[in-house]
């Protein structure tokens, strides 16, 4: 009989996964189990996806606040930083911040207006407008922040940040003194010793300080890429993926895992016979169209995954086939002529217009995507997501 599902997630529960935990043999044993509890097959070519939050856990991936200021001291010389583009977040930097405010005697933070890098807003581009603003070339100070537009709190959260941060800085011991601006080299006027702290444009921000003559320019993916005095660490992304943990205390994105997934895989193909695709994911990469918030705080969506999910989709577009090239046909000799072109499709359709419309990111961030929107970030006690038939089509 011919399928009539095409691509199903499913959320696999599993134990409370704690430091030291066999997380490959918890996630199979999951999997499996499910599998057997539920009534349905493991099939060649279907996903097992971990949230990266387990993985660090099991890891022991945490740091302490004293960690943090110890490295940003040793790395920022400890007297007056400049901290620039944070993201809004008392989940993602508020514990962070803590740390940076212990590690120096004043901190000048400037804050992305009219929102963060990911969408919390300080204040509407309409707003903006009617007070003659240029978010692109002017620079406001708390004071003037608060003369033209007053409070502002968080939509979701009810935070007014420009308090929640000044006040968490001073709250360290910290001198603090809040600007808003764009321009990263508006910082320079301020302190030539700089913790850039955006995520996707980190790069670009730190070459344009170092041309500008800046001292010193570190970002968070540059603070504790080694342990200090035991802590854990990220070689590659630092500070950066890290949440809170406790109020002294973050977790951070997981260590290297490459060796882990291609153990999972490996497990499951000895104890299913299949060969099923693992991956650990983070934040999805999508926009809430109300808030307008991007969800992507963390440096990428997948920090390891086996290599079956290398590359970006191959799909022809149906309605382009149907209006387009069998614009003629219709009932089951349309449906059989669009089941042979699939069939005949070459392997990469880069350019060609039959697949315009298809979603031109890679695998990796989509399947991620669908996996944090799967597992939520609250109490579904999901951690572990089972995707099927991703990589089928039609005539499948």
């Amino acid at each position: 009989m011919e399928r009539r599902v095409g691509t199903i997630s499913r959320g696999v529960r599993c134990p409370i996964i704690r430091e030291g935990d066999d997380i490959a043999g918890i996630v199979v044993n999951s999997v499996i189990e499910a599998a057997q509890v539920e009534g349905f097959e493991l099939r060649d070519r279907d996903v097992v996806a971990v949230t990266e939050s387990v993985v660090a856990r099991a890891q022991g991936n945490y740091a302490s606040v004293d960690a943090i200021a110890k490295d940003v001291k040793a790395k920022l010389g400890g007297e007056t930083i400049g901290v620039i583009f944070p993201i809004l977040s008392r989940n993602r930097f508020a514990i962070c911040l803590r740390g940076i405010a212990k590690g120096a005697k004043k901190i000048v933070l400037m804050l992305n207006y009219p929102s963060d890098e990911v969408g919390n807003a300080l204040v509407s581009l309409d707003q903006l407008d009617e007070a003659g603003i240029n978010p692109y070339s002017d620079v406001l100070t708390e004071a003037k922040y608060r003369e033209l537009f007053g409070e502002n709190p968080h939509p979701f959260t009810g935070v007014d940040y420009i308090t929640y941060y000044g006040d968490l800085i001073r709250s360290c011991g910290a001198e603090a003194e809040i600007i808003l601006a764009n321009d990263p080299r508006t910082i320079l006027k301020y302190t030539d010793c700089v913790l850039n702290c955006d995520i996707h444009s980190r790069a670009r921000t730190k070459r344009i300080l170092r041309d500008a003559g800046a001292k010193c320019v570190v970002g968070l993916d540059d603070i504790l890429t080694e342990s200090v005095d035991g802590s854990g660490f990220n070689s590659k992304y630092g500070l950066l993926g890290s949440n809170k943990s406790t109020e002294e205390a973050v977790k951070l994105f997981p260590q290297e895992c490459f060796e882990m997934v291609n153990d999972i895989q490996a497990q499951l193909k000895e104890r299913t016979g299949k060969t099923i695709e693992v991956m650990v994911y983070g934040d999805g990469a999508f926009r809430d169209p109300v808030g307008k918030i991007w969800e992507l705080a963390d440096p990428v969506v997948s920090p390891a995954y086996t290599s079956g999910l290398e590359g970006t989709p191959n799909e022809l577009k149906l309605k382009y086939l149907a209006d387009n090239d069998f614009a003629d046909l219709k009932g089951e000799e349309l449906k059989k002529a669009i089941e042979t072109a699939i069939r005949k499709k070459d392997g990469d359709l880069v350019g060609n217009m039959a697949s315009q419309g298809t979603t031109p990111r890679r695998l990796t961030d989509l399947i991620g995507s669908l996996c944090d929107l799967t597992s939520g970030s609250g109490d579904k006690g999901t951690p572990i997501v089972l995707v099927q038939g991703y990589f089928d089509n039609m005539t499948d």
